[in-house]
């Protein structure tokens, strides 16, 4: 019987497991934490995007400059076919308002993992926990050590898949730590950055106090050509949520010309130019300015301090002046949160070190998959689907190749 061993026991990996599994080979999982799926069930606190409804073309352009690939990856193991994976288990889904796609209310994160491991269990799947995989050994073997007893033995499989993950959340064992490994066989990676987290903007500590952490609702933000709508939340360090985190990549790419990246919020994305100067041209009849915009656009707090913290005192005085401020208040960004507090990473295995089948040009036998991988995408349910896709992927590529 062939024998494969996976290196990381996260989306990617389980589901490369399981499909050998069923194809008939002997499958062995090292994961280095104490359980398997830990950044799996963190990204469920959120709001558990397990895909999304987007139509193929659209969902393949979430992922960048890497959509060529994804398009051919999510052909393979489409949203479809991971609602269809989901139901095997028993894990009934639907797709929200958004597009979004979940698991039924009584279903919980935990539910869908837990019969997961029961269903790899049954397969046959070995899963050796707090095993950590310290680097390559001749030209199939694979070191590695069990941190609970700290002895250090080598395996040699007849494939390796590799899904480490990124390098965010490091409490789930999402920590980076395998570059140095695969740069000493000379395989080329990009460094990390960060992707979906917050962006700082440098608050007067008077606008920390008053406003604090507050949503503002049904807004666009704008960085470049790049336009994103839906919620933010204003905090103590700047902005964050999901038009932010779709912006990330924009912003990013903008803060490397070593000034802050122009991020533009617009308050009614609802109205067209014409119909919000009509508003505006009101008369006031005395009112202060909060009252003007809370009676005739229901903007209310904090939107007169936010006004007055990133944009001067004439910036107001007319009704057009107001008109173009409200539709691109300057939200002047100086740098994204630290890599640690980011969703996901963008950074990884470089494309070119792999091949078609996601294989290491450099090491035979030894293929890549998840967010280890040079790919960002947003949140929404792109990024798990882009994990299990890749995972997908390397299972048949491993079965067609070596099986």
């Amino acid at each position: 019987m062939r024998h494969v061993a996976i290196i990381g026991g996260g989306p990617a990996g389980l589901l490369a497991a399981q499909r050998l599994a069923e194809a008939g080979w002997q499958v062995a999982v090292y994961e280095a934490q104490a359980t398997v799926g830990r950044k799996f069930l963190v990204a469920g606190h959120g709001g558990f995007n397990l895909t999304n409804s987007e139509e193929a073309e659209g969902f393949a352009a979430r992922y960048g400059h890497s959509h060529p690939v994804f398009r051919e990856l999510l052909a393979h193991f489409s949203a479809d076919d991971l609602r269809h994976w989901a139901a095997d288990l028993c894990i009934a889904t639907f797709v929200g308002s958004s597009g979004r796609v979940f698991p039924q209310e009584q279903h919980k994160p935990a539910d869908l993992l837990r019969a997961w491991v029961a269903r790899l269990r049954e397969l046959g799947v070995v899963l050796h926990l707090r095993h950590r995989w310290l680097g390559f050994v001749g030209e199939t073997g694979l070191q590695l050590r069990n941190e609970a007893t700290n002895e250090t033995f080598t395996v040699s499989p007849d494939a390796t898949v590799l899904a480490l993950g990124g390098a965010s959340w490091q409490k789930t064992g999402s920590d980076g730590q395998w570059v140095p490994a695969l740069q000493a066989a000379g395989v080329q990676c990009v460094p990390f950055a960060p992707a979906n987290c917050g962006a700082e903007v440098a608050w007067s500590e008077f606008f920390r106090a008053k406003v604090g952490r507050t949503p503002l609702k049904n807004i666009a933000l704008r960085c470049g050509s790049h336009l994103e709508r839906g919620e933010i939340m204003l905090t103590d360090y700047g902005v964050e949520g999901t038009p932010v985190y779709a912006l990330t990549p924009t912003l990013r790419e903008a803060l490397t010309l070593g000034s802050p990246a122009p991020l533009l919020l617009d308050l009614k994305p609802d109205l067209s130019d014409a119909q919000l100067l009509q508003k505006l041209q009101k008369p006031r009849a005395g009112r202060s300015l909060p009252d003007f915009l809370r009676q005739t656009l229901r903007l209310s707090h904090p939107i007169p301090t936010l006004l007055r913290e990133t944009a001067p005192p004439d910036a107001t005085a007319t009704p057009e002046d107001l008109a173009r401020l409200l539709r691109a208040v300057p939200l002047p960004v100086h740098a994204l949160r630290p890599l640690d507090e980011a969703i996901s990473t963008a950074g990884g295995v470089a494309w070119a070190e792999v091949d078609e089948h996601l294989m290491l040009r450099r090491r035979p036998s030894t293929y890549v998959a998840g967010e280890m991988l040079d790919w960002e995408a947003p949140t929404g349910g792109y990024l798990l689907q882009g994990c299990f896709s890749t995972g997908a992927w390397v299972a048949r590529s491993i079965a067609r190749r070596i099986g």
